[in-house]
């Protein structure tokens, strides 16, 4: 079934409008609470980002779980990963996080854990969003939920990533440059780091409610860059505003995204035979990572665009690591769900146990040029186009011409009535000519369909 309000990660929109109101909040909450609970003594988890709008958010989802009798656990500002992990560990029937991720402070979102800390799945958002249609009610008074704050939840998740690496490994020595966009992870980040022995420099750590991911974070890299090299450090880490993604800068100032890091941390477990099976991907993962990993006898398997499908995929092959080049990196034998701070003490790891800088563990793998255009569609289905016999034989022909070396990727887009064409190959040159060519069929089709030009950007 299609579902009405919840996208592919939660409910998310701009503050005041569509589903991101008080009004809507509150129902969410109580629907969820409908849903989730199971009678007198229920609990869910609600944390946070440090956008200022979660104030008012956590207030109607408050209100809303209370009414449908379910005690309310409140963390304040949490890391995602973090509200995951006490899911689990305060044996809730869910957590809930108030945060829009990457996104400005103008945006905001609400997204589900399951009491095992992972996505809810399908049907259970579709049961909550059955609820949603229905009239509000609220439980007789001596049925209604409390609210508690949790006081120690920081250094609960603070010792948790301390512990997913040997506590003898110290990094002292170490200068490292940690970007907190301002968000979930300023009062988190930089004592997990400072505590395993590195020498930190945070930044993006003043959140003031309007400033999250403004100029920093995994989604500004160019700050952390200058700092890093400003600084002389070792390394680089930049986290998104609530803490899921990862992107990190050597010595040099180069960036490392979600493609990088996944070939490191899965070649450090392929070295220490600790790799469980191989690794899952995305459509957008790098091709020059499929072909390093295979030169390494590791399997590279692709599902859609999300964490939440490689953690199915993860779960489906018994793999345990997966990500996407965003950032979204899940180490499924160390936590549930992507976690930036998890991530990188794996990285950090294996720099203390091979000696070698971050620069070097990236030797071996060589990104392929990749090149996206954007084809408005109109009126023309998706499916439609992409079924064209024209674009197929395009198609075709490009992959015959890359001859097992690159790929060729035509996808909607989920938000814009757009058709993306990517390649990827080793010559550029070679894969901006052939996606031009199946870019312009592409607008040709469209043209004749709707008698008025269609457009094609890079």
């Amino acid at each position: 079934m299609k579902r009405k309000y919840f996208g592919t990660d939660g409910i998310r929109g701009r503050v005041g409008e569509g589903k991101i109101t008080p009004e809507f909040v509150m129902r969410l909450g109580w629907a969820a609470g409908r849903v989730l609970g199971n009678g007198k003594g229920s609990k869910v988890l609600i944390g946070k980002d440090t956008r200022i709008s979660g104030y008012l958010l956590e207030s109607a989802l408050e209100a809303g779980l209370v009414a449908a009798g379910v005690d309310i656990h409140l963390l304040g500002p949490m890391p995602t990963p973090g509200i995951a992990y006490l899911t689990r560990t305060l044996h809730a029937q869910a957590g809930i996080v108030i945060s829009a991720s990457h996104n400005p402070h103008c945006d905001n979102g609400i997204k589900f854990f399951s009491s095992e800390g992972k996505k809810l799945p399908d049907e259970v958002e579709l049961a909550i969003e059955r609820e949603l249609d229905k009239p509000m009610t609220t439980v007789e008074s001596e049925q209604l939920g409390k609210a508690y704050r949790v006081g120690d939840a920081a250094g609960r998740y603070i010792e948790f990533c301390k512990s997913t690496i040997p506590w003898t490994m110290s990094f002292k020595g170490m200068k490292l440059v940690v970007d907190c966009a301002h968000g979930a992870t300023y009062h988190i980040a930089p004592h997990v780091f400072r505590e395993v022995g590195a020498e930190v420099i945070a930044i993006g750590a003043e959140p003031d409610g309007l400033n999250i991911n403004a100029g920093v974070g995994s989604t500004h890299i160019e700050t952390l860059q200058k700092e890093v090299l400003k600084q002389q450090a070792d390394l680089g880490i930049a986290l998104d505003g609530d803490g899921d993604r990862l992107i990190m800068v050597d010595q040099n100032g180069a960036v490392l995204d979600g493609d990088d890091i996944l070939y490191i941390i899965a070649c450090s477990r392929l070295r220490r035979g600790v790799l469980e099976g191989g690794v899952v991907g995305t459509l957008m993962t790098n091709f020059g990572l499929e072909h390093a990993l295979n030169e390494h006898g590791i399997d590279l398997v692709r599902t859609d665009v999300g964490d939440r499908y490689i953690l199915e995929r993860l779960q489906v092959e018994r793999w345990s690591l997966g990500g996407e080049p965003s950032g979204h990196i899940i180490c499924l034998d160390r936590t549930t769900t992507g976690d930036g701070i998890i991530s990188a003490l794996q990285v950090l790891a294996e720099i203390n146990k091979s000696g070698r800088s971050l620069h070097e563990l990236r030797d071996g793998y060589q990104k392929f040029p990749q090149i996206t255009r954007n084809v408005q569609r109109g009126t023309v289905s998706a499916s439609e186009l992409m079924a064209d016999p024209s674009v197929q034989q395009a198609v075709a022909e490009a992959e015959t011409q890359l001859s097992g070396t690159g790929r060729v990727l035509l996808r909607p887009s989920g938000t814009e009535p757009l058709i993306r064409v990517t390649l990827e190959g080793p010559d550029e040159s070679q894969i901006q000519q052939l996606s031009l060519q199946i870019a312009d069929i592409l607008v040709q089709i469209v043209a004749n369909a709707t008698d008025r030009p269609a457009v094609s950007t890079g």
